[in-house]
């Protein structure tokens, strides 16, 4: 088995309702315990249905089950399908050493859209995302994903993301074995080709 670079890896996977973060979680957990790891995924749900917030805490592990829940300030990575929601999860859980994977497309509250509150500008909240993390890596998945086909891909080119890294031993294979015993052809085209974006959004030198 391959060594994680932390033991327990606590990945932190939010957006707001629809987006399709709790699949992603799932998604690698799967791909994670195929490789042998223990894997535990716990999630919260703030009014998902009206696009409140949906967070998904996977923790990983070589060795032990882990309570779902990771400690405040000790997550190793965020993956953001929403600019606003990666701000409240670093707020938490973050510390000088997280990486941030951010879907830089934001979803407007209805507050916002009503005019009665405002939302930070993408700017703005890079430079604070950046000074708050270790590492960070910003694109527009959901534009990426509506070329694809359908916006719900942002959460697989957001997964595809991840295992650019190198964080996590996220197997291709593994995903593509996984995709064909549930969609037919066509589906696990799209579904790779997303991944592949994601994963190509990734610098790695």
């Amino acid at each position: 088995m391959i060594a994680l670079n932390h033991d327990p890896y606590n990945l932190i996977i939010t957006g707001v309702g629809g987006q399709g973060n709790v699949i992603s979680s799932r998604m690698i957990g799967n791909m994670l315990s195929a490789r042998g790891f223990q894997v535990t995924i716990g999630e919260t749900f703030g009014a998902s249905q009206r696009g409140g917030a949906v967070m998904s805490h996977v923790r990983i592990s070589s060795t032990t089950t882990l309570s779902p829940q990771i400690p405040e300030h000790q997550a190793h990575m965020v993956v953001s399908l929403e600019p606003m929601e990666t701000l409240r999860v670093l707020e938490s859980y973050g510390n000088p050493d997280v990486g941030v994977i951010c879907n830089t497309r934001p979803t407007h509250p209805i507050g916002v859209i009503s005019g009665r509150l405002s939302y930070p500008s993408m700017e703005e909240m890079e430079k604070t995302i950046t000074r708050l993390s270790a590492r960070s890596w910003f694109f527009d998945a959901t534009a990426m994903a509506t070329k694809i086909g359908d916006p719900i891909f942002a959460n697989i080119i957001m997964a595809g993301a991840l295992a650019g890294t190198g964080e996590l031993p996220l197997d291709r294979n593994v995903f593509e074995e996984t995709l064909k015993s549930k969609f037919p052809p066509n589906k696990v085209a799209l579904n790779l080709e997303a991944y592949d974006k994601g994963y190509g959004m990734i610098n790695r030198d």
